[in-house]
């Protein structure tokens, strides 16, 4: 994909547009909880955690559902440059739908992470292991990834 694409596409790239097309798939998972009742969201924004040394930040992809993986990656680049330099506008890290907290990158395999109101999910994605497995009459090596929802 990246030999085609304009920017380089991420593993997260990948994830925010599976989620944002499950999410299209399973509207009652991308509901807001608004204290007297449940608003099922008709847009797929999808939040993509951030730790910065400030603390935890969460841009928003818009739309994500409607984007290519190209689109996803540049917006995604963007935003997550804004937030480096504290640069982000407050309509950049609000109005998501669904959050993807991704924590592989520092090597943990997996976790349980918390929802952010009004959200009615988040997804949390563990580190891409390698594991022996059988394959036919002998063994290979797989990769695995566990991710946990909470809703």
């Amino acid at each position: 994909m990246n030999e085609i694409s304009p920017v380089k596409i991420s593993f997260q790239d990948m994830l925010i547009k599976a989620s944002a097309m499950a999410l299209r798939l399973h509207p009652a998972v991308n509901s807001s909880w608004m204290g007297e009742f449940i608003r099922q969201n008709h847009h797929v924004h999808i939040g993509s955690a951030l730790a910065l040394p400030e603390g935890l930040i969460v841009p928003v992809i818009r739309f994500a559902d409607q984007k290519s993986l190209s689109q996803i990656a540049a917006d995604a680049n963007e935003l997550y440059t804004k937030a480096k330099n504290k640069k982000l506008q407050p309509n950049e890290f609000s109005g998501n739908t669904f959050t993807i907290s991704n924590l592989g990158m520092m090597d943990i395999d997996e976790f349980t992470a918390i929802i952010n109101p009004p959200n009615s999910a988040i997804l949390a994605v563990g580190a891409i292991k390698e594991t022996v497995v059988k394959k036919g009459e002998g063994f290979g090596v797989s990769s695995f990834m566990k991710v946990t929802l909470s809703c």
